[in-house]
C-alpha cells in the first residue's frame, strides 16, 4: 500500500486507514482482530481510534491485539480526545484537565508510552481554544504524542487553531485535519479542505463511502442488517438516502461498471486523490466488506471518469 506524508512532515501513514469506531459493540474482537491483521498484511499503517468509541471499549480492544500480536510499531496509532460521555449524552470538553485524562487512559488501555497523532476530536466552544491548543503541545512536547492534529473543524476553526499552535514554536504545525469527504458530502471543500489546502495540512476523509450508501447496498432498498434498518444509525444513514443522492450512487455505479470495479473502488479512489487528502479512513462490519475497500488501493481513476463523478456530484 502507498503512503503518503501528513502535512509536509514527517509522519509517513498509508493513504487507506482503518477505522475502529464500531470496534466492541458492532464488530466483536474476533472480528476485530481479523480486520487487524487483514489491515496489516495489505501493507495498511493508520489505525484511527478514540477513548469514546464503542462506548468506551475500543481503545481496550485494540490494545489487547496489539499486546496479542506484537505490532505496536507497525502501526501508526491516531487517537482523540475531547469526546465524553455525561447524563446519557455526548458533550465536547476540550479542558485542559479532560484532554490530558483522556490521553493518560487512552495510553493505559493501548498499552503504549505514546501516540502517533492525537487529535481533538471537536472543537469546544466553552473551551477556550489557546487552553485546548496548550494542551496538544505539551502533551507533543512530553513525547507522549508526537504530531497533533484536529477532527471536525470548520475552516475558520482550524485556521485559528492552526495560528495558535504554531505560535507555540514546537516546529511542527497542526499536520491533519479529520473531516467527513465523500462523493455525497462536498460541502467542506470551499471550507474546511481549501483551509487545509492553504495551511499545508492533511486531511484525513472519514465517512468515504457516503455513510456506507455509496457502497450501491441501498440501491434496491433498506437490507435488514445494514445501518440503515438500525434504529441507532437510521438517522445517520438516511440523510443521504435521497432523491438527489441517488442519481450520484447511479453515476458512480455507471463508471464502476464501465471500469468493472466494485462502486466501492470507484468511491475511494475519488476521495482519496482529491487535494489535500493524506489518507481515507475506512471502517467495515465484516472482513471481506474490509477486503473490498482494501482492494480500492490498486485502482487509479481515469482523469476523465475522476472529473465526470465530480460534475454529477
Amino acid at each position: 500500500m502507498l503512503s503518503r506524508r501528513l502535512g509536509g512532515s514527517g509522519l509517513e501513514v498509508s493513504r487507506l486507514g482503518l477505522g475502529t469506531m464500531t470496534w466492541g459493540t458492532v464488530v466483536d474482537e474476533y472480528g476485530a482482530e481479523d480486520q487487524l491483521t487483514t489491515f496489516l498484511d495489505a501493507g495498511g499503517t493508520l489505525l484511527d481510534t478514540a477513548p469514546i468509541y464503542g462506548e468506551g471499549r475500543t481503545e481496550e480492544l485494540v490494545g489487547r491485539l496489539l499486546s496479542k500480536h506484537g505490532v505496536r510499531d507497525r502501526l501508526v496509532l491516531a487517537g482523540k480526545a475531547g469526546l465524553v460521555h455525561r447524563d446519557d449524552q455526548v458533550v465536547r470538553d476540550s479542558s485542559r484537565r479532560t484532554l490530558l485524562a483522556q490521553l493518560d487512559r487512552s495510553l493505559r488501555d493501548l498499552g503504549t508510552d505514546h501516540l502517533d497523532l492525537w487529535q481533538i476530536h471537536r472543537f469546544d466552544t466553552r473551551t477556550p481554544l489557546d487552553e485546548a491548543v496548550a494542551t496538544l503541545d505539551e502533551a507533543v512536547r512530553s513525547g507522549r504524542v508526537r504530531y497533533a492534529g484536529i477532527s471536525n473543524f470548520t475552516g475558520w476553526q482550524a485556521s485559528l487553531a492552526h495560528a495558535r499552535f504554531d505560535a507555540r514554536g514546537t516546529g511542527v504545525p497542526l499536520v491533519s485535519t479529520q473531516i467527513e469527504y465523500s462523493l455525497l458530502h462536498r460541502e467542506p471543500e470551499n471550507d474546511a479542505i481549501a483551509a487545509a489546502d492553504y495551511l499545508g495540512m492533511s486531511v484525513l476523509a472519514w465517512s468515504p463511502l457516503g455513510r456506507g450508501v455509496l457502497t450501491g447496498k441501498y440501491r434496491a432498498g433498506i437490507p435488514g442488517d445494514s445501518r440503515g434498518a438500525d434504529a441507532h444509525w437510521e438517522a445517520f444513514v438516511h440523510t443521504y438516502l435521497t432523491p438527489e443522492k441517488s442519481r450520484i450512487v447511479e453515476a458512480v455505479a455507471k463508471a464502476s461498471d464501465g471500469l468493472g470495479v466494485p462502486l466501492t473502488h470507484t468511491a475511494l479512489a475519488w476521495v482519496r486523490d482529491r487535494p489535500a487528502v493524506g489518507a481515507v479512513i475506512v471502517g467495515a462490519r465484516t472482513v471481506a466488506q474490509l477486503q473490498e475497500s482494501l482492494a480500492s488501493e490498486h485502482l487509479t481513476l481515469p482523469a476523465q471518469i475522476a472529473d465526470a463523478l465530480s460534475d454529477v456530484s
